[in-house]
Formats: structure tokens, sequence, C-alpha cells
């Protein structure tokens, strides 16, 4: 049995008298798609904020490669090897795919002892991390990403998130929401390819049609709990349904 890159161990969150995360179980291993689903206010979310530091747990332990990972804030996820790719992107759209990449960490050269962007460096830079880590060439890597389709913004805002050497889990945010069918298709591919070159992710999806078709392992969320767990290739739909529903299923811890 393969020893899991993160392991959340009976996590629980709440917000006054709500209790949003009750004794949650996480482990996500190494080259696999985890993903998570469940109804809106299962607590999907709550648990993804708790591992990317936006959220605080109440009690629980984290583990990264098997040690301790005490992440309190943001960059203490990010400081970790945890990084998250939003539904929203969070692409500057003026601005082409390399400053996108680097956004905030854009190499420097001097010139007369005085630094300034290294934009040669930085592009050539983007164009690696875009074929060798998400597996695509853009055409127009010196457009503004505004005129990038779906699937594009997607690789740039992917290369962002998997440039660090010291990654250690992906998180994708709904990354299929409001695309087109050919759009779809080319993001659950970059999915796929992401996961093939060594990247374990954590996908969250409402589309279980996107889930079975890159997911490695489902795990569901009801009520603030881990009502289960199942092997894609020995599950369907139908059962996956019935853990978000909480038909005749027997919740799993």
């Amino acid at each position: 049995m393969k020893t899991p890159v993160l392991q959340m161990k009976n996590i629980c969150k709440s917000f006054g008298g709500l209790r949003a995360l009750i004794d949650v179980n996480l482990e996500l291993y190494p080259d696999e798609i985890l993903a998570i689903v469940g109804d809106n206010g299962a607590g999907k979310s709550t648990l993804i904020k708790v591992l990317t530091g936006v959220y605080q747990a109440d009690s629980g332990s984290t583990e990264l490669n098997g040690q301790p990972a005490n992440i309190r804030s943001r960059q203490d996820s990010l400081n970790a090897g945890i990084a998250t790719v939003y539904q929203n992107l969070g692409l500057v759209d003026t601005l082409p795919a390399a400053p996108n990449i680097f956004l905030g960490d854009e190499p420097t050269k001097k010139i007369l002892g005085l630094p300034f962007i290294d934009n040669k460096k930085m592009r050539q830079d983007a164009e690696e991390i875009l074929r060798t880590k998400v597996g695509v060439e853009l055409p127009n890597l010196d457009d503004p990403t505004r005129n990038f389709s779906g699937g594009q913004r997607q690789a740039v805002a992917i290369a962002r998130a998997v440039r660090a050497n010291d990654l250690h889990v992906l998180i994708m945010d709904e990354p299929t929401a409001a695309l087109g069918p050919e759009e779809t298709r080319k993001t659950l591919e970059l999915i796929k390819t992401v996961r093939g070159r060594g990247t374990p992710i954590i996908l969250i999806s409402h589309n279980l049609d996107h889930v079975f078709s890159v997911a490695d392992r489902v795990q569901v969320m009801r009520g603030g709990r881990r009502a289960g767990v199942v092997e894609v290739a020995q599950s369907n739909k139908k059962e996956v349904l019935g853990l978000i529903v909480g038909s005749d299923l027997q919740e799993a811890s």
C-alpha cells in the first residue's frame, strides 16, 4: 500500500452552532486524481479551505509525506507545496502568459547595478513549464490572456500553480465550470496530463461525468462528514449519487 502524499485526520470545523466538518478524513496518494463531490453545504469547500489555510480546523491534523503540516494561513499552505487553481483562474487578462505564470515572482537581471525584469528568461521559462509540466505549447504566448480560449487560460493558470519544484498537491476547483464541450474536453485532458507528469490532484466538481472521466477515486461529502470513498474503476455514478443523497448505502468515516 502506498503512503499518502496528503493525509487529513479527524478534521472538525464549526461556525458558531453550525458543524461544517465532523471528523473528516482524506487521503491523497501519489500519481492519483481524487475527486471530492457533494451537494452545496456538504463540506467540500470548507475542507479545502482548511487545507489551504483560509480556515483553521478546530481539531484534527494534516500530514504531508508522513510529516505533520501546521497550516495556519494561505502562505503556510503554499510553503508546504499545496497550490490551488480556483474557478475564476485569477489571471490578469491584460498580461501575456509568461507574466501571469510568474506574477509577483518575476526573474530579474541587473543593468548598471539596478534590477529589471528579465523578460527573455521569463518567456523561455514559461514555455518550458508549459511544455514539460502541463504538456501544451501555446501558439499565442505573447497575446494578452483575455484573447485565449478557455482551455488555454486553464493551461496558464495550471502552469502558474505547478511551476514550483517542491509542489506536492494541486487542487482544482470546478475547472470545467462555464466551459463549452470542446474546451471542457481539453481541460480534462490537461488535468490527466498534469497528473501523468507526477503531480497528484484534488478535483472539486459537481459534474459526475467529468469526475468519472478523469478521477481515480471519489470522496463523497454529505452533511459535513465523509459519506464514503469509491474507486472509479469499481464503481458507477449511481453508487456515488446514492452516497451524495444518503440512500441505503452505509456511511464510512
